[in-house]
């Protein structure tokens, strides 16, 4: 028996350096550091692994964490490669492949489609082989923290109560996000609001030749759809979708989901064989950030802090990349307090940067402008390789990316004024259905 599965079925420590609450992938990369450097870690995951979870496209910019962790090899075994992404254009196939190997400086060429019960797994296994104190089935109910410690409350799914003690608190939760609920900081988007239906189909038709495990991203009138080639013949199939169009579902969400995608002409004829064979689900996937992302002996990790739609799959990247600077700040306040403020800081400004970059990209993706620029992509003052860096998760880095997507962003606004009726349109759409009242829970746990 591993590790991970003898702690999974123990109770948790009283005390130790480091609480880590969440096994996603933030919560296992900061974990996993956090121990390799020397502090006692103990990791507490709600649910019990193997389990389903979307965000299953990684980007190339997750490989070099992945290696960092000593587990990209077991990654690259499960997973599918990927070296780029399609999107629909006027071409002679119907799209436009961007290749990560066109990135301004691709370190990484390439990147890989997962199954997340296998991924997570795979990285709480690695966490607990580096050290880590790994306990699933158990929930973190409450926090409080003072001048020396942070002291965590919560039970187990067998109903037993536990308490825990430590000098530091990593919050991974996710959507669940531990302490913006605590501490009342969570705000939903003012910019943008989508759900969506998803499921795992068998027979869907493949890109050919080395594209056959790329991503595909369909727009539609109503929102935008990903298919994500995974191994056995099974591709996750999702329709993000404005919760007005979703509010008229009508009949079950299997029916709902097949007669949406198959409305879309360029996606229908790559169903033609298809057939759902699990893991169908609905969720509301609001757009939220935290008004903080740290505090005195605690800081927030991956989507804890604030979750984007995830049209151009950065969620497991920013949640790893987010571990892996949130386990700097630990360790650097846990050997100097009086750095900690500092610390945080630092990594407030670059988690802020990136989110920034993506969400602009992404608010305005079904905009009128955005589909001609991305149908027809121009390469001037390497702008269309920045845009493919920004596709590869390169948002953090300062290496030429981010004043030419600031060119791209001019480009943008003069295409918008030359059909201004069209986007002014989109944008009070979009709008609108911000504010539109839709239910959903969270990516892992809502199914039909």
């Amino acid at each position: 028996m591993s590790n991970s599965e003898q702690d999974a079925e123990g109770t948790p420590p009283s005390e130790c350096d480091v609480i880590v609450v969440g096994g996603g992938p933030a919560g296992c990369t900061a974990a996993t550091i956090l121990a390799r450097r020397g502090w006692s870690v103990t990791l507490l995951e709600k649910d019990r692994y193997p389990r389903f979870h979307i965000g299953e496209s990684l980007l190339p910019m997750n490989l070099p964490i992945l290696q960092r962790l000593g587990v990209l090899d077991e990654i690259a075994r499960i997973g599918v490669l990927k070296v780029g992404a399609d999107f629909p254009a006027p071409t002679p196939a119907g799209y436009n492949v961007f290749r990560f190997e066109r990135a301004l400086d691709p370190t990484w060429a390439h990147a890989y489609q997962v199954r997340r019960d296998e991924f997570d797994s795979a990285l709480l296994e690695n966490a607990s082989g580096s050290g880590v104190k790994t306990f699933q089935g158990q929930r973190v109910t409450s926090f409080r923290t003072d001048s020396d410690s942070v002291l965590v409350d919560g039970r187990s799914d067998a109903g037993e109560p536990f308490r825990c003690a430590a000098r530091y608190l990593v919050d991974a939760t996710g959507r669940d996000t531990l302490v913006g609920n605590h501490l009342r900081l969570k705000r939903k988007s003012r910019h943008h609001q989508s759900a969506a239906l998803f499921a795992h189909f068998r027979g869907v038709e493949r890109r050919p030749g080395n594209d056959q495990g790329n991503i595909s991203i369909y727009r539609f009138e109503h929102g935008w759809v990903w298919l994500i080639p995974l191994r056995d013949g099974v591709t996750s199939i999702g329709a993000v979708c404005w919760p007005e169009y979703l509010k008229q579902r009508q009949g079950d969400q299997r029916d709902f989901l097949m007669q949406t995608l198959l409305a879309i002409p360029t996606l229908s004829g790559r169903l033609e064989h298809a057939e759902i064979v699990g893991n169908l689900h609905a969720t509301g996937n609001y757009t939220y950030a935290c008004t903080r992302m740290s505090g005195p002996r605690w800081v927030m990790a991956g989507d804890s802090y604030a979750f984007v739609d995830p049209i151009f799959s950065s969620g497991v990247y920013l949640a790893m990349h987010g571990g892996e600077v949130a386990a700097e700040v630990v360790d650097g306040t846990l050997r100097n307090p009086s750095r900690e403020r500092t610390l945080q800081r630092g990594y407030e400004r670059q988690v802020t940067r990136g989110l920034k970059t993506l969400s602009w990209f992404i608010y305005r993706f079904t905009s009128p402008a955005m589909r001609k620029l991305f149908a027809g992509p121009r390469n001037d003052w390497q702008l269309e390789q920045a845009m493919i860096s920004m596709l590869a998760g390169d948002v953090f880095r300062d290496n030429g990316v981010h004043w030419r997507l600031r060119v791209f962003k001019l480009i943008y606004f003069i295409t918008a004024l030359g059909g201004l009726k069209e986007q002014a349109l989109s944008y009070l759409w979009r709008r609108r259905q911000t504010r539109a009242v839709f239910t959903g829970g969270t990516t892992s746990q809502d199914s039909a």
